[in-house]
């Protein structure tokens, strides 16, 4: 089994910052791709970001130049930092990642984070 356990979310004030952490743990080979999803009262979820093994990284439109995803290998470790947070960014955060381990390879969710930024 694979679990993700996400951690730093909160309360901010508008144009401050929070960084999101998510450990990946359990039974598996390898790590591939991670991310970073997140979720709106009312809306669907939406991708904010992802970051390859290599460390290529893709980012959605709204994020570009405030949020930074990284991940470290080592410690199975995905991080979001998020600067300039405004109350559109106000959402449940996710993260995920896909993983290879005896079966084919398998995407994995962590429970969510709640991130709340007041205007």
């Amino acid at each position: 089994q694979v679990q993700l356990v996400e951690s730093g979310g909160g309360l901010v004030q508008t144009g401050g910052s929070l960084r999101l952490s998510c450990v990946v743990s359990g039974s598996f080979y390898s790590i591939n791709a991670m991310g970073w999803n997140r979720q709106a009262p009312g809306k669907q979820r939406e991708l904010v970001a992802t970051i390859t093994k290599r460390g290529s990284t893709n980012y959605a439109d709204s994020v570009k130049g405030r949020f930074t995803i990284s991940r470290d290998n080592a410690r199975n470790t995905v991080y979001l930092q998020m600067n300039s947070l405004k109350p559109d960014d106000t959402a449940v955060y996710y993260c995920n990642t896909e993983v290879y381990g005896l079966g084919p390879p398998s995407w994995y969710w962590g429970q969510g984070t709640q991130v709340t930024v007041s205007s």
